[in-house]
């Protein structure tokens, strides 16, 4: 699971009752959920919160750091709580499911030295495709 709220709470992030709902929707493992999901969820705990106010958040949360946002083939962006986990994604090319993925080694181990044209490469992002068991049967 991951840990937003116990973070959030670190840094002194005001905890308004809108604020906690869309962290408390957002935190656990595997969510990607896109900013109408928060919207949609976020208004079963708090029915009167606006989805401005879920945007507004969301926009807080990307520029602390704290959530990323992950885009996906021209499908809407998705905000994962785990920025603070190093992991990879696993993407339905179907249905658009994304998981976390831990694979094992260096990822710029498969990138020699001649092909890194003088960059100091300070990130890696690697995502997996492929399609779900649900949109391969």
């Amino acid at each position: 699971m991951s840990d937003l709220l116990e973070r959030l709470r670190g840094r002194g992030w005001r905890m308004t009752a809108q604020r906690r709902v869309v962290a408390e929707v957002l935190d656990g493992d595997h969510v990607h959920l896109t900013a109408d999901e928060v919207h949609a969820r976020a208004v079963r705990k708090l029915p009167e919160i606006s989805r401005a106010t879920v945007y507004n958040a969301l926009g807080e949360l990307v520029s602390l750091g704290e959530v990323a946002e992950v885009s996906t083939d021209g499908r809407a962006k998705r905000y994962d709580p785990n920025a603070h986990h190093p992991h990879q994604h696993l993407i339905c090319t179907g249905c658009g499911l994304i998981r976390d993925v831990h694979p094992a080694g260096d990822p710029l181990a498969g990138l020699p030295d001649g092909e890194r044209f003088g960059f100091t490469v300070a990130e890696v992002e690697v995502t997996y495709r492929g399609l779900c068991p649900t949109c391969a049967a």
